[in-house]
């Protein structure tokens, strides 16, 4: 094995050609579909064709990137029935984790959401699930997810096969997918001005990165390995603002590597219980400024915009996770600005079961989205 550098790790390429981005793909505009490849059957969603699609969309430095999502469309579609966009909280650093290849490896974290997605698709729902962290795995760069989604639901509405160019869409996402769906919300009046969207849902949201990298600090925390995957991530993103590696000892390189192609709950189980402190060559780790700017480029807390369409927010008053002042904080700014916003505190005493306990909630919002009610106003 050759010896770590300093330099940014990035994923192993897909071995399956279809995730490569085409010689041409500059010559498409946001939202083109680069190609669409049926998928075999998914056992959860009885009935349903299943199909990938690639399509461009765009990066943190404004460069064309190829992208992907996974689209399953009910038996006896009807066109123009509703389309949901779910951010899945892929939370990865390699191409394997992509949801279009866990869908059929029985990955336990989607495993939560399928039962859901399958009652929609039941009910003549399609289902998205795009690669949000899109072709670099780029965990931590909420606003290229923002991006990719805001790209994929432009891409199913022009396939003509999926029937939903006049559907409602809605977007939804808990976690690090809630990170993607809440700058995908804040993102649409300006990047894709001209997509209609009914609402997006937003549970267990980090909505200030910069706030949860500096409650961590030097402390060791069972979930340090996704904290140092979002770092790893956000090194790939912006490779000459984010210095990650040049600031690791050779532990940390090891564990960089170590965690450079895993899905998450390798991510978690590797990184569990470390520190800044062990794999940091020192402070100088946290004295980078230009690196600490593009946290809080990805912070939706920071961002001045607001969402021009319905908001639901959920998540639980005592989530160890995410810091729960920044989605206060979040929701007031919103409110104050004319947000349609509904809220809900669920009585979770942690993060992933608070995810559950949103859920029903959530769903009769959407409902009433697609329906064309009237958002609630319930800050």
């Amino acid at each position: 094995m050759a010896p770590a550098t300093a330099e940014p790790i990035y994923p192993l390429p897909d071995p399956d050609q279809f995730y490569a981005a085409p010689a041409d793909l500059a010559a498409h505009r946001p939202g083109d579909v680069l190609g669409v490849r049926v998928l075999p059957p998914v056992a959860v969603f009885p009935g349903a064709t299943v199909r990938l699609i690639k399509f461009r969309s765009t990066d943190s430095r404004g460069t064309p990137i190829a992208a992907t999502t996974t689209i399953a469309t009910p038996a006896d579609h009807r066109p123009g029935a509703p389309l949901l966009s779910y951010q899945h909280f892929i939370n990865s650093l390699g191409t394997g984790c992509a949801v279009s290849h866990r869908l059929y490896d029985a990955d336990l974290n989607l495993s939560t959401i399928m039962p859901v997605l399958g009652g929609l698709l039941q009910r003549g729902w399609s289902v998205a699930l795009p690669d949000h962290l899109g072709p670099r795995f780029a965990l931590g760069a909420g606003r290229l997810g923002g991006q990719i989604t805001l790209d994929s639901v432009r891409a199913a509405k022009q396939v003509r096969e999926l029937a939903v160019a006049d559907s409602p869409a809605v977007l939804a996402g808990y976690s690090g997918g809630a990170l993607a769906t809440a700058w995908a919300a804040t993102l649409q009046p300006t990047y894709a001005p001209e997509l209609r969207l009914a609402g997006a849902a937003i549970g267990g949201a980090p909505m200030n990165l910069v706030s949860m990298a500096k409650g961590l600090g030097f402390n060791p925390h069972p979930a340090f390995g996704l904290a140092m995957a979002a770092a790893i991530g956000l090194e790939r993103e912006y490779p000459d603002r984010v210095p990650v590696s040049s600031n690791l000892n050779q532990r940390g390189l090891a564990m960089r590597d170590a965690l450079a192609n895993r899905c998450t709950n390798d991510i978690l189980a590797i990184g569990a219980g470390g520190s800044a402190h062990e794999y940091a060559t020192g402070p100088a780790v946290f004295d980078q400024p230009d690196a600490w700017s593009v946290v809080a480029e990805n912070s939706v807390e920071l961002y001045g915009p607001v969402p021009a369409i319905p908001i639901f927010e959920w998540h639980s008053p005592t989530d160890p996770l995410v810091p729960v002042d920044a989605i206060d904080n979040t929701n007031r700014r919103w409110c104050a600005a004319g947000v349609r916003l509904q809220t809900l505190l669920v009585p979770s005493f942690e993060h992933l079961t608070a995810a559950a306990a949103g859920t029903p909630a959530m769903l009769a919002w959407l409902e009433g989205r697609v329906r064309g009610e009237p958002a609630p106003v319930a800050c």
